[in-house]
């Protein structure tokens, strides 16, 4: 695990205190677009299921990590996907 997405695991771990927190570095799939970067940790599909999202649209969930990951997204990650659920939700 490379220090972007360690930091990036430490601060949903953080915000959130998941029950679940999969952090996948999909950066190598986007070699040569906008927004990669020869080191890579730029491009990641993020996994959560946290208590934190009961009552929320997939749309507020989806906000809530964006917001979570706001100073990394205004540096070095370029995108990340992200699968927000309620834990034993799915």
């Amino acid at each position: 695990m490379g220090p972007v997405q360690q930091r990036l695991a430490t601060v949903l771990n953080e915000r959130f205190a998941p029950r679940r927190l999969d952090i996948v570095d999909e950066s190598h799939l986007h070699a040569g677009h906008m927004g990669a970067r020869p080191e890579g940790e730029t491009h990641f599909r993020v996994t959560i299921a946290a208590d934190a999202f009961r009552g929320t649209t997939r749309l507020a969930r989806h906000r809530m990590v964006n917001e979570a990951a706001a100073d990394l997204l205004a540096g070095p990650i370029h995108a990340l996907a992200i699968k927000a659920e309620v834990p034993d939700a799915g």
